[in-house]
């Protein structure tokens, strides 16, 4: 399992013993290739901001009741946000994300926004 993560104090095999106890925080640990993002200038910023926009404008705080009205606010919301074109410039390119993740195919889509 890979996990893509800030460098949180807390995103550590020490809280993992901490949450289960010592042996089943180190087996669950040993389960994972961490990643940390860069301290300064996060490339998973983007996608954060992209995550609290949606949270703030689509929901603010509705509690939505069912997940096919999830689905339909978060088209429009969608539709809106592309009709108005606010861009993401990521800087991270697949090239640099296969030799970080020495992973030799990644699948990526387009992003809408």
């Amino acid at each position: 399992i890979h996990l893509v993560m800030d460098n949180l104090n807390t995103h550590r095999q020490n809280s993992l013993c901490t949450a289960f106890g010592d042996d089943a925080g180190r087996e669950l640990w040993s389960r994972f290739t961490v990643h940390y993002t860069p301290k300064h200038g996060s490339w998973l910023n983007p996608a954060e901001n992209e995550a609290s926009l949606w949270s703030r404008e689509c929901l603010g705080r509705l509690r939505i009741g069912s997940l096919s009205e999830l689905r339909r606010r978060t088209s429009l919301w969608n539709k809106d946000a592309h009709r108005r074109r606010r861009k993401i410039t990521w800087r991270f390119t697949k090239e640099q994300a296969r030799a970080v993740f020495r992973i030799s195919q990644i699948t990526t889509s387009r992003s809408e926004h």
